[in-house]
Parts: structure tokens; C-alpha cells; sequence
């Protein structure tokens, strides 16, 4: 993956066949995984829905620290997410109820803001591919706004075949890059996991020509590190393009910097 004509981004897009399939997570093992190599690399999500307090009464998204702790650069809160809603629901009804709405513009400039700091920008969508954002545009817009490559989180369960093929399929039908997909085991003991996997695997690449970058078990502690490790280091050499270049962390020999 090279620099994208018209937008100076480098990283990836992760978006999910639904909500709840380990987006989150597997975005957070691709920024550990990124600093593993020397790469300064922080996470972004545009828009996340659902916020709780914590002890000392400040809202907060799960998500969004998530990705602020796996970070290889410090980040506030705000510059991980531009739109931050407290209702836990589709964005523009949480939007809507809120009496806002969610600025397109602002969310690109945002991604900008994040890519100037780091040298890899790992962006998480909100919900699956198609997602509502506003009127009249949605996640897929977004997408097509970064032309970031695609990242496409498959929770493995009953049904995800023909969610991931028909997700993939309208990521191609927008023009944008598959760069390869992730399966994540939302279930302990999903029925036919391994025939499952396989064709996935069969018809991802016959289809879409497109790897499987991991498999992710269903993990007590799914930790970013834990998730890095179920990742298949050499394609993503390639999908981030460390195989032309090295992150000047590494070049110089220094160990990345950690927000915990």
C-alpha cells in the first residue's frame, strides 16, 4: 500500500461484517503489531456511539481508549475520535437525538490530524460497512473519502460466509482496496469452525483475491498484544508497505514510544 493520490494517508480501514465482530480489537492488534516493527503508527476512530462515565464522572468510549492504550504515540481522546455520541445506537440516531449532526469534513481533517503524527493510521469504522453517518452518506462514504485500503473484520459465527462475501463485494463495488480480512472467533465453540474458515478462505481468494491477514481465537483476555500475535506478520509487511520502507523508529534503532 502506497501513499493514496489526493489524501497523504497511510494505514488501513477497518470495518467489520456487522457490529460486535472485534473490530476494536483486531485494530488495536494491528497498532501493536505496528509498533512491534518500529512503526509510529495511532489509532482513529471517526464517529463512536456509546459513552459510560467513569470514577471521577468523565464520559468515555471504551473503544476509543482502546485504541488510545494500543497506540505506539500519545493521543488524546478527542483526536482519536471526532465525534464522540453518548447514546449506545446507530450514529445518526444517536446524532439526531442529541441535536447535532456529524460533520463529514471534520471527520477527514481529523484523520489527517492523527496521520501527521504518526508515520501508520489505523481507522476504525463504526457498525458494519454501510453504516448511516448523516443524510445522504454513509461509513462506505467515508472510506471512499480517505481511500485508505480495507481491513474487513470477519466475526465468525453462523451466517458469516455470506456476510463477508456480500461485504467484499461492496467494497469492490466502490472502488476501494480489500487488503485482506481478519477472522475473529466471536464464538467459543462455533459449529463447523474449521469448514467455515476454509471456505472463507477458498472463496475470499477465488473471488476477491484477497488473503486472510489472521485468525483470532475466542481469547479470555483479548489484549492487543495477544491479538498481534494471531497475525500474519509477513502480509502485513505488505499491506502497510514495510517491505519498501522501515518506520524511522526502527531505522534509527529506537524502541516506540507506549501511551498506557
Amino acid at each position: 500500500m502506497q501513499d493514496v493520490a489526493g489524501t497523504g494517508l497511510r494505514g488501513c480501514f477497518v470495518t467489520g461484517t456487522d457490529t460486535e465482530v472485534g473490530k476494536t480489537r483486531v485494530s488495536s492488534g494491528l497498532l501493536r503489531w505496528l509498533a512491534r516493527q518500529g512503526v509510529r503508527a495511532g489509532g482513529y476512530k471517526p464517529v463512536a456511539a456509546g459513552m459510560e462515565q467513569d470514577a471521577q464522572g468523565r464520559w468515555f468510549n471504551v473503544d476509543v481508549r482502546v485504541l488510545q492504550q494500543a497506540s505506539s504515540v500519545p493521543l488524546e481522546e478527542s483526536q482519536i475520535c471526532t465525534a464522540q455520541l453518548r447514546l449506545a445506537c446507530a450514529p445518526h440516531i444517536a446524532a439526531e437525538r442529541e441535536g447535532r449532526s456529524i460533520d463529514r469534513a471534520g471527520l477527514i481533517v481529523g484523520a489527517h490530524r492523527v496521520a501527521a503524527m504518526t508515520e501508520r493510521v489505523v481507522v476504525e469504522g463504526a457498525g458494519g460497512l454501510c453504516v448511516p453517518l448523516g443524510e445522504g452518506w454513509n461509513s462506505a462514504d467515508l472510506m471512499a473519502d480517505l481511500q485508505l485500503p480495507v481491513v474487513l473484520v470477519v466475526g465468525m459465527r453462523l451466517g458469516c460466509i455470506n456476510h463477508a462475501l456480500l461485504t467484499a463485494e461492496a467494497i469492490r463495488a466502490r472502488g476501494l482496496e480489500l487488503a485482506g480480512w481478519v477472522a475473529n472467533t466471536v464464538q467459543p465453540a462455533m459449529p463447523f469452525f474449521g469448514e467455515n474458515l476454509n471456505t472463507l478462505r477458498q472463496e475470499m481468494q477465488r473471488r476477491f483475491q484477497t488473503p486472510c491477514l489472521g485468525v483470532v481465537p475466542h481469547l479470555a483476555s483479548p489484549t492487543a498484544d495477544a491479538i498481534a500475535d494471531s497475525l500474519d506478520s509477513a502480509l502485513l509487511h505488505h499491506v502497510f508497505a514495510l517491505n519498501q520502507e522501515s518506520g524511522s523508529a526502527m531505522a534509527a534503532g529506537l524502541a516506540p514510544e507506549r501511551n498506557r
